[in-house]
């Protein structure tokens, strides 16, 4: 995803000489080619997130469409009062760009676990949040991003996150889901790079005699209401997941649309519970751990099925 993201911005910054992008002391190596061909169009503001986030919606009050970038919850949890204060209260055009967003990071602790991130840049007005699946989700959203006015929130993976969308996504606008898989008996509705374990939880599914459809919302924020309505008149069981807490993320925000829509199907979410994650390992290790892997996925929502 971090590839597909320097790749999207470099050809918009090639056309846009306004738009800059900061960093706080990390991301060299993907960031290179980046600084390198547009030096005037870089700030390295060190580490101190709170302080780039604050220059960062300085340099958008000037005309410039700044990005600030960390990784896990150093540009959105250290600095949410310069993201509330500064940038969104003030309507800038300031678009925070975090990589490695859930257990990523996970062999260094519940520090760099980013499992909170959707549910706090969610809940602040004017925010639009981002959550794409694969890399080609990500080269779809960047331009769309760069051209939203105000605040907004890209949640990225790391790299070598496998491809997902069979051809380039062609015409994406906000909010719009996407279908990877149709199917008939329950809906997996998945934001950001957990995407690949529920695309494997549906093939796990189908052996077991399943048919199971595979959404992706790259955005949750507006989300797509259209698509959530849509589907909870075809399905009697929904599964959402997200590599987050299940408190105020992906999850809860499919539920205030079909409480307030007055659906009648069930809602299940997979997510992190109401806890901090105390484990370490890698990425796949940790969604093993907190049951949200694609094996823990095909057998929750077999569970689920077996109790209608």
């Amino acid at each position: 995803m971090r590839d597909a993201f320097t790749r999207a911005l470099m050809r918009e910054a090639a056309a846009d000489p306004r738009l800059t992008l900061i960093t706080g002391d990390l991301g060299f190596g993907v960031l290179k080619p980046f600084w390198e061909t547009y030096p005037d169009q870089f700030v390295n503001a060190g580490i101190a997130e709170q302080g780039m986030t604050g220059l960062a919606a300085g340099l958008a009050r000037t005309g410039r469409t700044v990005l600030t970038y960390s990784i896990g919850n150093f540009p959105t949890l250290r600095c949410v009062e310069q993201i509330r204060n500064d940038c969104a209260y003030h309507e800038a055009n300031v678009k925070v760009v975090c990589v490695g967003g859930g257990f990523v990071y996970g062999s260094l602790g519940m520090s760099h676990h980013a499992t909170e991130d959707m549910a706090i840049l969610r809940a602040l007005p004017g925010v639009t949040v981002f959550t794409p699946g694969d890399p080609v989700e990500v080269e779809a959203i960047v331009p769309v991003m760069l051209r939203t006015p105000g605040t907004c929130y890209l949640r990225l993976g790391r790299g070598g996150e496998p491809t997902l969308h069979t051809e380039p996504l062609k015409a994406w606008a906000i909010p719009k889901a996407l279908t990877l898989r149709e199917g008939r008996d329950v809906a997996l509705l998945s934001a950001g790079g957990i995407l690949t374990q529920t695309v494997g939880a549906a093939g796990l599914l189908a052996e077991a005699g399943v048919s199971a459809e595979v959404v992706s919302f790259p955005c949750i924020k507006p989300i797509d209401r259209d698509r959530l309505i849509q589907l909870a008149g075809r399905f009697r069981h929904i599964v959402t997941v997200e590599e987050h807490s299940v408190v105020g993320g992906f999850g809860s925000a499919v539920c205030e649309v079909l409480a307030e829509t007055g659906a009648g199907c069930c809602v299940h979410r997979i997510g992190m519970a109401d806890e901090y994650s105390c484990v370490v390992g890698t990425q796949q290790y940790l969604r093993g751990a907190y049951d949200m892997d694609d094996k823990a996925i095909c057998r929750r929502t077999l569970a689920w099925l077996n109790e209608a």
